[in-house]
């Protein structure tokens, strides 16, 4: 199975489409007076696809098992034939698409099993999607030009030479992914005034400053101090979602102290040193934080 720990949860929603055509008006008939001797067509079958759509996963190899959090089953009926339109909504890591054509396959098989003793010429077709939401291409940021990005490794160690830097190249790529250009990185001696200069230069021509080190509670762990006095607008939620993401995987990520803000048009973040920190607080919050660019811009919340 594909591996979905380092996705985010977000409100998905799936609407999937089945058909199901009768060969006789009778048939239509039958239904729609509850006249089938098997019993109740729309509601039995409706009960079997909300059975169904729950064990999706022991089905399909490759579909996790996720919460339902939802289902509706309409039918829409035209002459002989039968729509079924089968909803499904979770807040979770992945999308539940297959899970509602799941759920519209087997309405319709459990509507042919009660109707074939009637109507020996029924026909299912058109099982397809409808619609989905959620996740990230309901989330993407399109931007006129192309966003640029100063990284920053923050330790003294590295800069000294003493240890290679894997922390900063790991954002680097993350960003690649993201389309953002790194337009400059740099490794720098855990210093205030290191810090502070290559702030105050680099958000002039940067959307996107962003610092990997000094966030912890040794000595030496400057990096806060020395960005807090220098941001305009601090964005405690960025911070939040950041170590609420690491806390999940790590029980440590909570004495991390990760900054967010911005300074002008440009967004200053300070993230974990290590590897994982780094890497888990740009699975928090990338890509959807590039949407702050449109907010700082005047936009709104549902600009894209």
């Amino acid at each position: 199975m594909v591996d979905i720990t380092h996705k985010i949860s977000t409100l998905r929603s799936a609407t999937a489409m089945a058909t199901v055509k009768v060969s006789l008006s009778e048939t239509i008939e039958a239904i729609a007076k509850n006249l089938v001797p098997k019993g109740n067509v729309l509601e039995m079958a409706k009960t079997a696809g909300l059975f169904a759509v729950k064990n999706t996963h022991l089905s399909i190899p490759d579909c996790h098992p996720l919460p339902i959090e939802y289902t509706a089953v309409a039918y829409e009926i035209k002459d002989l034939t039968i729509d079924i339109l089968f909803t499904v909504k979770t807040v979770y890591k992945t999308g539940v698409e297959v899970e509602a054509m799941h759920g519209a396959s087997i309405v319709a098989l459990t509507m042919y099993d009660m109707l074939k003793p009637i109507d020996k010429n029924i026909e299912i077709s058109t099982i397809k999607l409808v619609e989905k939401k959620g996740g990230k291409s309901s989330y993407k940021n399109k931007f006129r030009d192309a966003l640029t990005a100063a990284v920053f490794v923050c330790s003294d160690s590295i800069f000294a030479g003493d240890k290679e830097d894997r922390s900063g190249k790991v954002i680097v790529e993350k960003l690649e992914s993201y389309g953002v250009e790194t337009a400059h990185y740099e490794i720098i001696p855990d210093e205030v005034d290191f810090i502070q200069d290559r702030t105050k230069k680099f958000v002039q021509e940067n959307q996107l400053v962003i610092f990997t080190g000094g966030t912890g509670l040794s000595p030496r762990d400057v990096t806060p101090e020395a960005l807090e006095p220098l941001l305009e607008n601090r964005i405690p939620g960025i911070e939040e979602a950041i170590r609420n993401y690491g806390q999940d995987r790590m029980p440590y990520a909570m004495l991390s102290r990760s900054v967010a803000g911005t300074i002008g048009d440009s967004l200053v973040l300070a993230l974990p040193g290590s590897v994982n920190g780094a890497r888990e607080s740009m699975d928090a919050v990338f890509p959807h934080v590039l949407h702050i660019f449109h907010i700082l811009k005047g936009s709104n919340h549902d600009a894209k």
